[in-house]
């Protein structure tokens, strides 16, 4: 009795070849001997393969409708995998794709990506600058176009693939016959072979140059900003598309200023006298000479800010903020007229004895102690 493929693969006898198609994939998902090794389960992978055979054949199919035999007698069940049968088919099953034939690679592949350093004064990175910079690189041949062959020539059809840019090779397993492919060798898979070079590229479609480009730094960049310029790296082999050119900023250490962020900070140093009375002091910023109002009895560590007088936000409005820390030095040597005055101005202010457990004249805890012990 001949067998029903239809039920076989649970399909109606009217489904379609995209119906037949799925309903094979989901059973050799569930059936296949590496994921299920039952000897029964492989009997059955055997018949919705053969199966399948069958119906996706549109000659075997209608013999099988009209009750022939597809397989000449061999018998359905027992046909293992014919010589036509579509290997693709159960790589589509368990990879949701076909290994059908990828065809020849494009010779033309995107250029790499290229960096370079540019060293910038704190001024240039906070307000911006343009630069001319020499870059080393590949562009396209101008005498090939970036095609590879000498003038007047073109590639070959590659003899071997035929064009296909691969190979086929057939061999058996308990699968049957199983077809696989792999590159073409002579071709290196481009499907095409260049037998007259360009003499100017070497066949690669593009030359090594030197040239330069005028690119515009933006205000408010720092120390490891990076900066993409597409289209500007190297050239792609066989005239492909040219990556990008990244330029990677190194800031110079300024010798007054400390950035953070936006913001600008700087140390000046006051004598002692000029905290208390309060001074002026001229200071040389970034924006040109700026004057500077100490008020009378600042404090070491205080800090007078500049607003506005940072760099430049990047890709905002707005600056930062530049902060004068104030450090007071105290005199370490006086003269004796200056020791006199000093004293004096304790004098009139009541400090020749200042307050406090360590001021002169009083003892602590460890001296009175120490006086105890000597019999003081």
């Amino acid at each position: 009795m001949a067998k029903d493929y239809y039920a076989t693969l649970g399909v109606r006898r009217d489904a379609s070849q995209e119906e037949i198609k799925k309903a094979y994939r989901r059973l050799a998902r569930e059936l296949h001997p590496d994921v299920n090794p039952d000897p029964a389960t492989q009997e059955r992978f055997k018949e919705i393969t053969a199966a399948y055979e069958v119906l996706s054949d549109p000659q075997k199919r209608q013999m099988h409708d009209m009750g022939g035999d597809p397989f000449g007698g061999a018998g359905g069940g027992g046909a293992g995998f014919g010589a036509g049968f579509p290997f693709s088919d159960i790589m589509d099953a368990f990879f949701g794709t076909a290994s059908a034939s990828r065809g020849p690679r494009s010779r033309a592949r995107r250029g790499r990506n290229a960096t370079i350093r540019v060293e910038l004064d704190l001024a240039e990175s906070g307000f911006g600058t343009t630069r001319e910079l020499v870059v080393d690189t590949a562009i396209l041949c101008e005498v090939c176009q970036g095609s590879g062959a000498a003038a007047g020539t073109h590639p070959d059809t590659c003899d071997m693939c035929h064009g296909r840019g691969e190979v086929s090779q057939v061999t058996r397993s308990f699968l049957g016959q199983v077809m696989t492919s792999r590159p073409c060798p002579q071709c290196g898979g481009f499907g095409s072979v260049i037998r007259h070079p360009c003499q100017e590229c070497s066949g690669d479609g593009r030359v090594r140059t030197r040239r330069t480009i005028k690119v515009r730094i933006p205000a408010g960049v720092e120390d490891g900003t990076h900066i993409q310029l597409a289209g500007e790296g190297e050239v792609g082999p066989g005239g492909g598309p040219p990556g990008d050119l990244f330029l990677e900023i190194v800031e110079r250490p300024h010798p007054t200023f400390e950035r953070r962020g936006d913001d600008l900070h700087c140390t000046v140093s006051i004598p002692m006298t000029a905290a208390a009375l309060g001074t002026s002091l001229t200071m040389e910023t970034l924006d040109g000479p700026e004057q500077i109002d100490v008020r009378p009895g600042t404090q070491s560590g205080q800090v007078i800010p500049l607003y506005a007088r940072g760099v430049q936000r990047l890709n905002e409005s707005g600056r930062g903020d530049l902060l004068i820390h104030v450090n007071v030095e105290t005199p370490m040597k006086l003269d004796p007229e200056q020791e006199e005055l000093l004293r004096k101005l304790s004098q009139l202010r009541g400090e020749e004895r200042p307050p406090g457990k360590f001021a002169p004249g009083q003892q602590g805890f460890f001296s009175r102690l120490k006086d105890a012990f000597n019999g003081r």
